[in-house]
């Protein structure tokens, strides 16, 4: 049972001055594991007033120096990853594959900003000006609990690297993985204020950042509908913001796709991270005059998708983060059957032979209409649609008929066509017969996926403000 009762506030562990405790739970038992003091609004203050004290002396740092942190950052966090892993698998119940992928991810996106520094140019001439890019100030960081660590590190690495200092408000429900980091980045011997992380309630903390007059700069990855509200408080000062929401993403099986090579990766993109992603392809688009051949494929692959214990290396899907979380799965479910959709793998309830836990059994609804609840909803379990088209004009459509626009899938056998296909459709990413992850390209959505990119130089610069200087020099 873990008591974790201080925050991170300008380069030091300290009491928080909010009082409540929250608990914390194995998904995968039910059963409570720890405990966590929450932060407040006072101490959102504190932590924005040592960020920006933090703010003048970094952001005048080389670039030099802000790469060497960088790597002293993520040879701390590696040097944490067997303890991180094991945070994330009993905390948020990931299976082990995907956690251990998630624990390297952790420490692997503060390389990468290092190297996106390292050739980064700062000052660039536009016909008689020099742009200076300069750091926006006091960075508010909200992360959620679906990639604890990943968001952390990945969201202050962009920050540091451009030059702002940093508030940092994870998940509540992450907590020990939020720990493990924390003391990782503090070993990593960064000056005082440089970042700082209040662990807390959204309505609290989250609110108290998003409102702030010194705090420049939002980044939020989370829900469509917390993310409008972060913008709206972010509009009575004007701050930048980056939001990185909510999905409903298409996977576009083509005509000609290889159904043996086709199918378990449609599965793997629609259950990754047990279906608690963003970026999960739900809506599996099949033309109509195979959909019988792809249904039996599907039931085939589905049925040998393991869902049970994240420590047994065989699980695919482990448990939801929470009861709250799991009754939302289960409700969606009941949604697809009443309004007509086919089951034709898994339903409500835990996994045969499973009595405990948060378990979704793995789901697939067939003769799924785009207007359907479960079509145009995030559900954020693992459930997933199939629906058809009759033509690639159709299927195009069908895809960008949703309000969301985060990441795509096109599977067909002949890749230039499906780049074709790829070209035409409205998300932040298209992954045409794969399902890789690229640190250096733009991560972000279209509509209402969200704001502004994050990876990669694009990412960078979201956390700069572009200064043009006229008349400083002579060519």
């Amino acid at each position: 049972m873990q008591d974790i009762d201080t925050i991170y506030i300008d380069g030091a562990f300290v009491t928080p001055h909010g009082e409540e405790r929250y608990d914390l739970f194995n998904p995968a038992t039910e059963q409570v594991i720890g405990r966590v003091r929450l932060a407040d609004a006072q101490d959102a203050d504190l932590a924005i007033a040592a960020a920006k004290r933090a703010f003048p002396a970094f952001s005048r740092t080389s670039k030099r120096e802000r790469i060497d942190m960088l790597k002293r950052m993520h040879a701390a966090v590696l040097a944490r990853e067997d303890e991180l892993f094991e945070a994330i698998t009993e905390e948020y119940g990931a299976p082990v594959s995907r956690g251990r992928w998630m624990a390297k991810h952790a420490s692997a996106v503060l390389l990468e900003a290092a190297k996106v520094l390292q050739d980064f140019a700062f000052t660039r001439r536009a016909g008689t000006a020099d742009v200076v890019m300069q750091p926006l100030g006091v960075a508010g960081l909200i992360t959620p609990w679906n990639s604890d660590a990943g968001f952390i590190c990945g969201k202050l690495a962009a920050a540091l690297a451009a030059g702002c200092t940093a508030v940092i408000k994870p998940s509540e429900m992450s907590a020990m993985q939020t720990r493990v980091v924390t003391e990782a980045l503090h070993e990593a011997g960064l000056p005082p204020g440089v970042f700082n992380i209040v662990t807390g309630r959204g309505d609290t903390v989250g609110a108290r950042i998003s409102a702030h007059p010194d705090v420049a700069k939002l980044s939020f990855t989370g829900s469509t509908a917390v993310g409008k509200t972060i913008l709206r408080s972010a509009a009575d000062t004007l701050k930048r913001v980056t939001l990185e929401l909510g999905g409903k993403s298409p996977a576009i099986v083509l005509d000609d796709a290889d159904f043996d090579v086709v199918v378990p990766l449609v599965i793997q993109a629609g259950f990754m991270n047990s279906g608690q992603a963003c970026i999960a392809g739900t809506r599996i688009l099949v033309p109509q005059h195979r959909l019988d051949e792809f249904e039996a494929r599907i039931s085939e692959e589905v049925s040998r998708t393991q869902a049970g214990d994240p420590r047994d290396p065989q699980t695919v899907v482990g448990p939801m983060v929470s009861q709250k979380q799991w009754e939302r799965v289960q409700r969606y479910i009941r949604l697809g059957i009443d309004e007509g959709a086919r089951l034709i793998a898994g339903g409500a309830g835990r996994p045969e032979g499973v009595g405990a836990g948060w378990f979704v059994r793995p789901t697939v609804f067939s003769g799924v209409s785009n207007d359907m609840t479960i079509a145009r909803e995030e559900i954020f379990g693992p459930v997933l649609s199939i629906i058809t088209y009759r033509d690639t004009d159709e299927a195009i459509a069908i895809a960008n008929d949703t309000p969301y626009g985060l990441q795509a899938y096109v599977f067909s056998a002949d890749p230039a066509r499906a780049s074709e296909v790829a070209a035409r459709i409205d998300a932040g990413r298209v992954l045409v017969n794969t399902l890789a992850h690229e640190p250096a390209a733009p991560f972000g959505g279209f509509k209402q996926s969200g704001i502004g990119r994050e990876y990669g130089a694009y990412g960078l610069e979201a956390f700069l403000e572009p200064k043009a200087v006229l008349g400083a020099r002579r060519d």
